[in-house]
């Protein structure tokens, strides 16, 4: 009796050891994925400075934060795990420098990633000599996810198109044209690279211009306040169209 005994908790034992831990979302990008996560204290803190114990600030506030509370909330048994893995700032050259640790050791099974409005932003910044290189970014952006689908073929990829919007401050900005032409050419290209591996492509930019354009406010940084930043408001929306279209 006790053989049998054991024998039936070691094969328990097998059984619950093999399905333990669900799952595993990766979200990568800039700050609009960021959202403070690992209470970084709003300073771009690469991810191995921030704490990633602290369960209350683990995911930070924002469209991440929402999709993973969504499915941890409603679906325990699943045991999903999330990570986030966005920082202020960043453009793809960055991603790319960090890769390895913040996307290949990870092990996701479902990667999603959000880039490219820092990329833009820091061109226009800068003396503009040469005009931005559109094909070496899409390079840039082919290579990480080859890099990713070497580990795992397996990977489930989710990419999201970059976006601005001319509220708030940057309604005061006079390259507004210029930058909003530049982001849509770069969602057009992330759109390309979806089609072509097979990914899945979340168009925020199509998203917020059709939010923009019939919920009107008394504000019009309801729902980006400075053209970058979603609001609350502009994350719940980007959530939702991340789980609707996703559907882990």
């Amino acid at each position: 009796m006790k053989r049998v005994i054991t024998l039936v908790i070691g094969i328990l034992f097998t059984v619950s050891s093999s399905v333990a831990g669900g799952v595993r979302v990766l979200f990568i990008g800039d700050s609009i994925t960021d959202g403070n996560w690992g209470n970084s204290c709003g300073t771009a803190k690469p991810s191995s400075e921030r704490t990633l114990w602290d369960m209350n600030h683990i995911y930070g506030s924002g469209y991440m934060y929402l999709c993973a509370a969504h499915y941890q909330g409603d679906y325990p048994e699943k045991e999903y795990e999330f990570f986030n893995r966005g920082i202020s700032g960043n453009r793809l050259e960055d991603l790319e420098q960090r890769w390895e640790t913040d996307a290949i050791n990870i092990k996701p099974d479902v990667l999603s990633i959000l880039v490219g409005t820092n990329d833009i932003h820091f061109y226009l910044q800068g003396d503009k000599r040469q005009a931005f290189d559109f094909d070496a970014w899409e390079k840039r952006y082919r290579s990480l996810l080859d890099r990713s689908l070497q580990v795992n073929p397996n990977l489930k990829i989710v990419l999201c198109a970059p976006f601005v919007a001319n509220t708030g401050n940057m309604s005061k900005s006079t390259d507004f044209a210029e930058r909003d032409s530049l982001v849509r050419r770069c969602a057009g290209i992330v759109e390309r690279i979806a089609g072509d591996y097979r990914a899945i492509y979340l168009p925020f930019n199509t998203m917020f211009d059709e939010i923009l354009r019939t919920t009107p406010t008394s504000k019009d940084t309801y729902w980006i306040w400075d053209g970058i930043h979603p609001t609350p408001a502009g994350h719940k929306r980007m959530a939702d169209l991340w789980i609707e279209r996703v559907k882990l």
